[in-house]
């Protein structure tokens, strides 16, 4: 069965009413509305994670730190990212396999 994870640290975030700066609703078409709708339903379903153990420096873009960490202390097998590229074989270390989210929401449907 496939989990999805978050970070406590982006709940606050998500929470925070931060998707009226977003730029990439005009881009995808999509109001802000539909994105607080999608965020909620994600947090509805996902198991929140606390940073236990700090692996930095892991990774050549600081940004995507986080996003490792999380996987890392919540346990994941798989990571979906857009940045496959930036992870590398670090994940790998850890034993997360990193996809893009096509295949990751494909493995989800299985």
């Amino acid at each position: 069965m496939a989990e999805v994870l978050l970070r406590l640290a982006i709940l606050h975030k998500i929470g925070s009413g931060s998707a009226h700066e977003w730029s990439h609703t005009k881009v995808a078409d999509v109001s802000v509305r539909e994105v607080e709708i999608f965020l909620d339903a994600v947090v509805a379903m996902a198991d929140p994670v606390k940073t236990h153990f700090l692996w930095r420096p892991q990774l050549r873009d600081p940004g995507d730190e986080m996003v490792l960490e999380t996987a890392v202390n919540g346990r994941a097998d798989a990571l979906g990212t857009f940045n496959v590229r930036d992870f590398g074989t670090v994940p790998a270390r850890f034993g997360i396999e990193v996809m893009m989210p096509r295949e990751a929401i494909g493995r989800m449907r299985r």
